[in-house]
């Protein structure tokens, strides 16, 4: 967990580096006129590099505008950090059942004199101890859209183990697909939703 904890605080941390976060209002309007976008070389861990080719290949598939490799041409940068992260948990547990009996010191009845006699200790134990490794796998990013002037206008922090049928890389990436079409279209629906208010005043 607290390795989860640090890849995400690295992450936000270089993900609003150098940028300016805009307010909620000017970021909704300026995210629906984005037509362009250049997606720059993720930064991280092991691992970014193809994070980074599954979100393009994610967000392509979004169809909400064009992926163009030239940034010259782009009017909004995709910028981030990412890691893919393989490792070994190690689980230990023990069980036990330990009885003991301690020695005594007796003393026999019906005679003038004390005959002390000791009994042996006894001990029962029955000890159980398990140790597990289990293989991990996570990934992580964090990306942003930065217009011309620096100004964030979008971003989002995806995790994932892993999907049933997609691995925890493959899986961040279309997180980011998903996360960034449900607020573009929620973005859409409110000019939507204004334009009509403001037509019928």
């Amino acid at each position: 967990m607290f390795r989860r904890i640090l890849a995400l605080a690295t992450l936000l941390a270089a993900g609003l580096l150098g940028a300016q976060v805009l307010g909620a209002a000017s970021a909704l309007e300026q995210i629906a006129t984005v037509k362009k976008v250049y997606v720059e070389k993720f930064g991280g861990g092991e691992g970014a590099d193809q994070i980074r080719d599954m979100v393009i290949s994610t967000i392509q598939r979004t169809n909400l505008f064009v992926l163009t490799e030239n940034p010259e041409r782009a009017d909004t940068l995709l910028r981030g950090s990412a890691e893919d992260l393989v490792f070994t948990e190690n689980f230990q547990s023990g069980d036990g059942i330990t009885a003991r009996v301690s020695p005594s010191l007796g003393t026999s009845s019906g005679s003038s004199r004390s005959n002390g006699r000791i009994a042996p200790g006894i001990s029962i134990g029955d000890n159980e101890s398990v140790h597990k490794q289990e293989r991990r796998h996570e990934a992580s990013a964090s990306v942003r859209l930065v217009n011309h002037d620096g100004d964030v206008i979008w971003s989002t922090i995806q995790e994932s183990q892993g999907a049933k049928f997609r691995s925890a890389a493959a899986d961040v990436a279309e997180r980011i697909g998903r996360q960034l079409a449900a607020d573009f279209a929620k973005v859409r629906e409110q000019k939507v939703v204004a334009a009509t208010s403001s037509a019928e005043e």
